[in-house]
């Protein structure tokens, strides 16, 4: 039982996607041995309308919320992290789109019904020269006018889902205003390609692969957002969508080990190891950890959800992030110490969590800006409290 599914809303998208548990779990070890885009999953996820699910009602979607979403990311993730992960950044955009109405009326009235018709978008924001765009570096990528029309030429990194995602929301530098603009590029525009770069040890299936612009034109209607702060200067708890996932995949350690101490009856015992205090140790801290980092995260996304305390909110998204991924990394480690050396196994899922959970200490936001942030504002706030 799930005590963080309050209402019937949620527990019937829940159960939704429980429905697809046997089926994403067995799949996953191929996904991530063979380093293959989960296609099949993404679209039986369109099929139930869980892609457009982050889209408000007025537009024809669900409209779930950050804590619906954190809730079912969650679970979706203890099944299949790239699955998850891949499918995250679609809601996070949709979501933050709609609610902040980041577009004008008829930009966001297209893209709804291009969702509703099962159209899958992300950002495209990273480069190789720039680094994490939260850190403020100016895109590569160039847009300039000719003829009426938008010119963009450059290369993206970390493209997750490039191989079904049917919109690119991707940043360029315009020379002649000195600023940043987001594009919507679709994917079948001419000069658009993808090129088959991700090689990693961590989320092998989510095709994060490079995103190659040579000279595509797009009308200039496609110059859909000018930001006023870089990207990262704003709240956005859509980015909870990271957390979410590997909290799942420490849930699915935790448990994988769990069941192993249950189960594991060595010769020297007279009955299975999770009897042994050093394990039973383990086994607490791995849930104390999760019981932390679950209210953490879970708090927050209701407290964002509730536009009279949303004002309140200022570093928590960040420390949401630190917390969730770094407890994340610990509870897999534990849950290895549980299993030992079987962990290492190919054939185990441990491994495999081991090396997806770490992939989270590079999403955004970076560990050392948001302690950085924390430190600025408890400065910042001492300066002007009046003090002896």
């Amino acid at each position: 039982m799930n005590l963080f599914a309050k209402t019937a809303r949620q527990k019937e998208w829940l159960q939704k996607l429980y429905d697809k548990e046997a089926a994403f779990k067995d799949g996953a070890a191929e996904i991530d041995e063979l380093s293959i885009f989960p296609k099949e999953n993404i679209q039986s996820l369109v099929d139930i309308g869980y892609t457009s699910s982050t889209l408000p009602i007025a537009y024809g979607g669900a409209g779930l919320t950050v804590y619906d979403m954190v809730l079912l990311q969650e679970t979706l993730a203890s099944f299949d992290a790239n699955t998850a992960l891949s499918i995250g950044w679609n809601l996070g955009v949709v979501g933050e789109l709609f609610e902040k109405k980041l577009w004008t009326d008829d930009n966001l009235d297209f893209l709804a019904k291009e969702v509703l018709n099962g159209a899958l978008i992300n950002r495209t924001a990273s480069e190789a020269q720039t680094g994490s765009p939260t850190r403020g570096g100016r895109p590569g990528t160039t847009a300039i006018q000719k003829d009426g029309a938008w010119v963009l030429s450059g290369r993206k990194i970390f493209t997750t889902a490039s191989p079904i995602l049917t919109y690119f929301l991707t940043s360029a530098w315009i020379e002649e205003q000195q600023r940043i603009g987001f594009f919507l590029l679709h994917k079948d525009l001419e000069g658009l390609t993808i090129e088959e770069t991700w090689d990693v040890i961590s989320m092998r299936g989510t095709a994060s692969h490079d995103l190659v612009l040579d000279n595509v034109s797009v009308e200039a209607s496609k110059l859909v957002e000018l930001p006023d702060a870089p990207s990262g200067g704003t709240l956005n708890a859509w980015l909870l969508h990271i957390p979410a996932c590997y909290l799942g995949i420490a849930q699915a350690a935790r448990d994988y080990a769990v069941h192993f101490a249950n189960n594991h009856k060595p010769n020297s015992l007279n009955g299975p190891i999770s009897q042994l205090p050093n394990v039973q140790q383990l086994i607490g801290e791995m849930d104390l950890a999760l019981t932390q980092a679950r209210h953490l995260i879970y708090s927050v996304a209701e407290m964002y959800d509730d536009e009279s305390r949303r004002s309140l909110l200022s570093n928590e998204i960040g420390v949401v992030k630190h917390t969730v991924t770094n407890s994340a990394v610990t509870i897999v480690d534990k849950a290895m110490r549980i299993v030992g050396a079987k962990s290492l196994q190919r054939s185990n899922p441990l491994q495999r969590h081991y090396r997806d959970v770490r992939a989270g200490l590079h999403n955004p936001p970076m560990d050392d800006m948001t302690i950085k942030k924390l430190a600025l504002s408890a400065i910042e706030q001492d300066q002007n409290t009046n003090l002896p």
